[in-house]
């Protein structure tokens, strides 16, 4: 796998992934765009959710929405990593079964997601779920 990062100005850069696609990054917290540290929090939650509603699927549940909420606390000093985050799934659907959403943020948590599990080292990751009926 393969990226470029491009600076555009003050603290904007633009992400250029293998794939053609494109994001941008902002370093300056009145900027524009999500900053590093953010599109890290969010792409945990990503990785979850793709897994969750992969499992779910097959599990032939009738979701309908995945949400997930996601809060982290990081390090007063530099470098100030996650040190904790928590990721709460909120799913919607018809009849959907609670020990299908259980057995599916557990996969995700302890097998599937690799974002997670590369932070794991650094930071307490927990996990939360609901289920809401559409």
């Amino acid at each position: 796998m393969k990226a470029k990062v491009s600076w555009v100005d003050g603290m904007a850069f633009i992400g250029h992934s293998e794939t053609g696609h494109k994001v941008v990054i902002d370093g300056d917290r009145e900027g524009g765009a999500p900053s590093p540290m953010e599109m890290v929090l969010m792409s945990v939650g990503s990785c979850s959710a793709i897994d969750v509603v992969s499992i779910l699927e097959k599990a032939r549940q009738k979701i309908q929405n995945v949400d997930v909420e996601l809060s982290a606390e990081r390090a007063e000093t530099i470098p100030k990593v996650f040190t904790s985050i928590h990721l709460n799934f909120v799913v919607t659907g018809t009849d959907v079964a609670e020990k299908h959403v259980e057995r599916a943020v557990a996969l995700s948590a302890d097998k599937y997601c690799s974002v997670a599990k590369m932070l794991e080292n650094a930071a307490t990751i927990t996990h939360s779920f609901e289920i809401k009926q559409a």
